[in-house]
This record gives structure tokens, sequence and C-alpha cells, in this order.
């Protein structure tokens, strides 16, 4: 990515987002960075280093979005890191409502961004959804994450060749040390990365630098569309 070239990150106050951004601002790109909290904006903005400016947004208001990217005026990458947290658990006792309420907050304004961000989006541009390796693996108690992670990977192939030459790929992280984990009591947090790096090939839990390293990638190799990389430290192969 070169200083000409302006990328939007979406959801990047925070985790893999804000890593995107501050991966992105220090190889020397315009960042323009978009999350719902005031709060978390500012601080955001104060790690970053380069060229970063930012936007409290709701992604949900299509409206909103609109305006958003009418006054950005041209975009070159997109990077859409917006998520939730709710639709986990077994499928028996799964609250359909938490459910619904996961696609709410991912798959709609993850969709509804893309859709926005196409009048300014570069010709040759490029869309980066940020999806789960729970769409790739038949792991019990994540049958709701797949499914709302799993509705964005089907739609790749399609807006590949239906939107190009802007190039629209995924990535599909696995267990990464970020704050969305936070919602777990300490305990069953540390239980959970322990099994991690028992049965994982690579021994450990991912970092969100490492996935928006793999961000990075796909925005910038203009040969790479209609693609999900999987940056999960082997969990699709337990």
């Amino acid at each position: 990515m070169s200083e000409r070239e302006t990328v939007v990150v979406l959801g990047g106050t925070s985790g893999i987002g804000l890593a995107t951004a501050r991966r992105i601002a220090g190889a020397g790109a315009r960042v323009v960075v978009a999350g719902r909290d005031p709060a978390k904006l500012e601080a955001a903005l104060a790690s970053l280093s380069g060229d970063a400016v930012g936007e409290a947004l709701d992604a949900g208001d299509r409206a909103a979005l609109d305006a958003f990217f009418a006054r950005i005026a041209r975009v070159d990458h997109l990077v859409l890191a917006l998520s939730g947290g709710e639709g986990g658990g077994p499928f028996r006792d799964l609250d359909l409502a938490a459910l619904r309420r996961g696609f709410e907050a991912k798959f709609w304004p993850q969709v509804s961004a893309a859709q926005a961000a196409l009048p300014v989006l570069r010709r040759d541009g490029s869309i980066t959804f940020l999806g789960s390796i729970s769409a790739r693996m038949a792991n019990p108690g994540t049958a709701g994450l797949a499914a709302i992670n799993g509705a964005l990977e089907a739609m790749l192939g399609a807006l590949a060749r239906e939107l190009a030459p802007i190039r629209v790929n995924a990535v599909a992280p696995g267990v990464i040390d970020t704050a969305w984990w936070d919602r777990l009591p300490t305990e069953a947090k540390q239980r959970v990365f322990a099994e991690q790096a028992r049965v994982l090939p690579v021994g450990r839990v991912g970092r969100a630098d490492e996935v928006a390293h793999a961000v990075q990638f796909l925005a910038g190799n203009g040969f790479v569309t209609g693609t999900v990389l999987e940056c999960d430290g082997g969990l699709h192969l337990v």
C-alpha cells in the first residue's frame, strides 16, 4: 500500500480492527477508522501513528454509512471488522433471539457497508471481510456463529465476479487473544486458551496483529480475489 491510498477500517477501534489500522497506518497509507463508541475511537486514534483520522459511526444505520462514504469521496481499500458477541452455544438451548442479534451486529452491517462504499471505492480496489474459522469447521456449540460467518463467506465468490475488478476476500481468524474473550470469567478464558495451546499445531492462541497481517496481504495483493484466508493456527485441522 502506498501513501496515496486511503484505507477505511470499520470496526477499527479495538481488537483485530485496531491492529489492522495500526499496521496499515505504519505502512504509510492513510487510514480512516470508524466505530460506534466515541471514547474507544478517541483512544484508538491516539494509539495510531502516521496519517490516521476517524469518525464515530453506527454501521447499522445505512443513511449514516452513505453520508460517511460521501464525505470520504475516495476509498482504495475497505476492511470490514464489524462484529458482535452473540450467537454461540449448544444448538439445543441456543437463544435464537441472540442469534438474530448476532446477525444484526455482524452480517448485516458488513454487507451494508460494502454496498454503501461502492460508489466511492476505487475501480480496482478491494473489500476484505472479517469472518471466523467457525464457518469452516464442524465444532459443537458454534452452529450459530458458523451461520453468521458462513453467510458472509457464501457471498464472496459471487461478489468477486460481480464487482470485478474490485477484489473481494475474507480472513477467517481462529482463537485470537482480544477483548472479545473478556466476556468470559477469567478462569474460563484461561482454560480455553490453555486448551487451544494444547491442541493447536502452532501451540498457542493467535495475536490480533497476526490477523491484521493477513488482512494487509489481501488488501495489498492485486492478484488475489474470492479467497478466504484462514488465520487460525491450524484450528481447522484439529
